[in-house]
């Protein structure tokens, strides 16, 4: 494990009270290691969470993150797919926030959800997060709350409880701006240190003050953890000086070492040669060359033994994104789209079908929207809107034209891909041996290891899905993007790659996000999908 002691005097010591400086949770010499192929997600990580503590897990997925954290809550919770050694200490109750909804609860009405609970006495609490107590006693099920408003009873849930320490799993995910802006505030706020998870950068730097950041190096053979205690600005601006640093130092260490060897070589086969032309004759100058090519051989031992002491060559798990292909344009004021619609709406019965029914809701309308070629346009709006459902009746306008190519990355990426089918035989659909060879080498740039590369989709993680919907857009040479959410699976340190990709994608772009960043760096134009019709807004 990598400590960074960046700013750790000054918030360490300068500014913590002794209240601050009482620990309420440490993790001694932790090890975690999956039952299936024994491939270590964890290793020695010792870490202790403070009063006041907001600190942030961050990495790609599939690196052990929501494992980690429930291991901390429970060790039951992963018994049954990975082994743990170490020692976990606590103080005080622990709370805990899981990435997805309790299945078992979602057909449960709110008053149903609250009923173990005297709501009653916490009316305070309710208010504190912009609930009130006719809805949480209503008869509304869970399953028709918007995602902020699943994170928000749960949370009330959490705080009735009074735990001593509070442990979110992404909750970010599936939450609107409005909601992601609460939430900050919320961490921001507590009073119980937190430990979470996220992918969501503005949350993190407006909220963390202590970055665990796991890695799986070396096409995932090797662990590693870096612990900052400082925001994540700072953190990620001291990593990348660091690696430059490291960087630079190593590649001067080798290319210094190479220039001595050649210089070495020659002196080397200058005396080989006059040993091997001195004559039997002049036995004295025999003996001088002898002693010399010792001292040569000496010094050629010492000039390779030197390289056990060079810097390795810095290691860093962000993947590159194939970027596409530069000759890609669309012309200026083409028309991709022009939508209008009555009302937006689905069936009450399939919440994902944009087809109107006899049994089919309203969700959104009068909807008039018009791109034209190259814009990269943003669509946001609160959940439960329909923001998903009309980039699908979008998608379903495009998707057959035949004077322009376009592709669909959907939020639910079951929409799109076949989790049986082996990774290669999607992208290479063709099975031509070019293609197959191409595949590969984009694979291997985007850090995808020879398993992963054989198998199915559906043992990818959630970013290395998205990372195969984006190579597949690259190879078909789309030029109109459909993207719901494109970073929502990817780390707080790739999404920077995704967005500067997208930038410099020289077709249209049709998008939902949540992603403030996104909206900022990618878009054009943004609008907002209210229940009263779609509107732009000002950035």
């Amino acid at each position: 494990m990598e400590v960074c002691e960046a700013n750790f005097h000054c918030q360490r010591c300068a500014e913590a009270s002794e209240w601050r400086l009482t620990y309420m949770l440490e993790l001694k010499n932790v090890e975690i290691r999956l039952t299936t192929n024994d491939r270590v997600l964890v290793e020695d990580f010792s870490f202790i969470l403070h009063r006041g503590d907001k600190a942030v897990i961050i990495g790609e997925e599939g690196n052990g993150k929501s494992t980690l954290l429930k291991l901390i809550y429970c060790e039951d919770d992963v018994s049954a797919y990975c082994q743990y050694s170490g020692q976990i200490v606590k103080k005080g109750r622990l709370a805990y926030l899981p990435q997805m909804f309790p299945k078992e609860d979602l057909g449960l009405c709110l008053n149903q959800y609250f009923a173990d609970v005297e709501i009653h006495r916490h009316v305070h609490i309710l208010a504190r997060l912009g609930l009130t107590l006719d809805f949480v006693m209503s008869h509304q099920s869970i399953r028709t709350l918007s995602g902020g408003e699943k994170i928000k009873i749960q949370l009330a849930k959490i705080m009735i409880a009074e735990p001593d320490i509070i442990l979110l799993d992404e909750p970010t995910n599936d939450i609107d701006i409005a909601a992601l802006i609460w939430l900050e505030e919320f961490i921001n706020n507590c009073d119980q240190p937190v430990l979470y998870i996220s992918h969501d950068e503005t949350l993190i730097e407006n909220t963390a003050n202590i970055i665990i950041h796991m890695e799986q190096l070396v096409r995932k053979t090797k662990s590693k953890i870096t612990v900052a205690y400082s925001s994540y600005k700072k953190y990620v601006k001291a990593r990348g000086i660091a690696y430059d640093k490291q960087m630079m130092i190593a590649k001067k260490q080798r290319s210094d070492s190479k220039a001595q060897l050649e210089k070495w070589k020659q002196i080397h086969d200058k005396v080989e040669h006059k040993q091997n032309m001195v004559s039997r004759q002049d036995p004295g100058t025999a003996r001088l060359l002898k002693k010399k090519m010792k001292a040569v051989k000496s010094t050629g031992k010492r000039l390779e033994k030197q390289t056990d002491d060079f810097l390795d060559i810095p290691q860093i798990e962000e993947a590159i994104l194939t970027q596409f292909d530069p000759a890609l344009t669309i012309a200026h004021g083409k028309m991709i789209l022009s939508l209008n619609l009555d009302k937006l709406s689905v069936g009450v019965g399939d919440m994902g079908v944009a087809k109107p029914s006899q049994d089919s809701r309203q969700l959104s309308g009068p909807i008039t929207l018009e791109v034209s070629g190259p814009q990269r346009v943003g669509i946001v709006g609160r959940n439960g809107t329909g923001k998903s459902t009309l980039l699908k009746i979008i998608w379903d306008e495009l998707r057959e034209r035949t004077d322009i190519t376009a592709a669909y990355m959907p939020q639910d990426y079951t929409d799109v891909l076949d989790y049986d089918q082996p990774v290669i035989e999607y992208l290479a659909a063709d099975a031509h041996k070019d293609t197959i060879t191409k595949v590969r080498t984009y694979l291997g740039s985007m850090k995808f290891n020879h398993d992963e590369m054989l198998g199915t989709i559906g043992k990818l993680s959630g970013g290395q899905k998205a990372k195969i919907l984006f190579l597949d857009m690259v190879l078909c040479g789309a030029n109109v993007l459909v993207l719901d959410e494109p970073t929502r699976n990817f780390s707080p340190l790739s999404a920077p790659e995704i967005r500067k990709t997208l930038v410099n994608f020289g077709g249209a772009i049709i998008s939902v996000s949540h992603d403030r960043k996104y909206l900022e760096e990618v878009c054009d134009i943004v609008y907002e999908l209210t229940q009263d019709g779609i509107f732009a807004t000002l950035k």
